[in-house]
């Protein structure tokens, strides 16, 4: 079937800190084990479950990948709060925390990538069919900063070994918490806790977005022939609006969406320019930081039943042709 007219769609991604479910499965963090005396109980979890509903229907977003879900449990109890008819969630049994995603598309294909150390997060890819054609996302929650980037350059070889194998017409967008800066090659270089490989980054150098040591600019990115440049939208707002969260007073683009070259070649599915941004009403916001979903300093430590997430939301609209 060809479709005379275009669907305009956005494009979101949401890390919801720690979405976890009533159910105890031995993998929790401690302060989410339900009914203990931390709080994590059926009352948290509500308010809980209804904050970050309110955020994600605030963006309006036509399809949503979200990380730090726990579980299908939660996933479901997240979506009866929201309008998406689609709906998956990766199963890494050693993980405590999942990537998932919400859509009023069709999912017509997925799987996993998995990452074979303990602790890792597995890649989510997702191929999705809008009018006749398929957007393919790749869903990522690399390992904290807490590590080395080693560890973060696992996943971004096993990601890259699977875009290599794509074919070469193939639509894509990958998008989550990569835990990286969209130049980490230049914000990590110092940094002797991080840097144990040599300057190389995940997020540049192994996805392609730098070339010759210099980030790939819209300007390299349409110019190029090489199908391999990405093209990270963090370039599309100015540098004082490149962050997603914020961590001992210092902004980080950890949250990150990166295009192919097939996604602003004037065919199929477009990416809208300069559509890109982070999602900041006043309201996720409490003293000049994030409004995080609260947990008492002081002990005994609780669940105080307000905030939402320790990330923006970011998003980006799309067209199909």
């Amino acid at each position: 079937m060809i479709y005379a007219y275009a669907v305009d769609f956005r494009v979101a991604s949401y890390n919801v800190e720690n979405l976890f479910d009533l159910k105890y499965e031995g993998n929790e963090y401690k302060e989410y084990i339900p009914n203990t005396a931390y709080g994590w109980n059926r009352k948290a979890y509500n308010i809980k479950l209804r904050n970050i509903a309110k955020v994600i229907k605030e963006i309006d977003a036509d399809i949503i990948a979200l990380q730090e879900v726990e579980s299908r449990d939660a996933l479901h109890d997240l979506r009866r709060h929201l309008n998406y008819r689609y709906f998956l969630i990766s199963d890494k049994k050693d993980s405590s925390i999942q990537n998932a995603i919400l859509s009023k598309y069709k999912i017509s294909y997925s799987q996993e990538l998995p990452i074979q150390k303990r602790g890792y997060r597995n890649i989510l890819e997702v191929h999705i069919k809008i009018q006749y054609k398929t957007l393919i996302l790749f869903i990522n929650h690399w390992k904290s900063k807490a590590g080395a980037e080693s560890g973060r350059i696992i996943s971004a070889r096993v990601l890259k070994k699977r875009l290599d194998n794509l074919n070469k017409k193939s639509e894509f967008i990958l998008l989550g918490d990569f835990n990286s800066n969209y130049n980490e090659f230049k914000t990590f270089k110092k940094k002797r806790r991080l840097n144990d490989t040599d300057g190389i980054t995940g997020i540049n150098h192994i996805l392609k977005t730098v070339k010759n040591g210099k980030i790939v600019t819209w300007d390299i990115f349409k110019s190029q022939n090489s199908r391999e440049l990405l093209y990270n939208l963090w370039l599309d707002v100015g540098k004082k609006e490149r962050w997603s969260h914020i961590y001992h007073s210092n902004r980080g683009s950890l949250d990150n969406m990166i295009i192919s070259k097939t996604l602003a070649n004037n065919r199929d599915i477009e990416y809208k320019k300069n559509s890109f941004n982070h999602f900041s009403p006043d309201w996720l916001f409490y003293r000049r930081t994030i409004n995080r979903w609260q947990i008492s300093r002081k002990q005994p430590r609780r669940h105080l039943l307000k905030g939402y997430s320790d990330h923006l939301p970011i998003y980006a609209d799309f067209s199909s042709r």
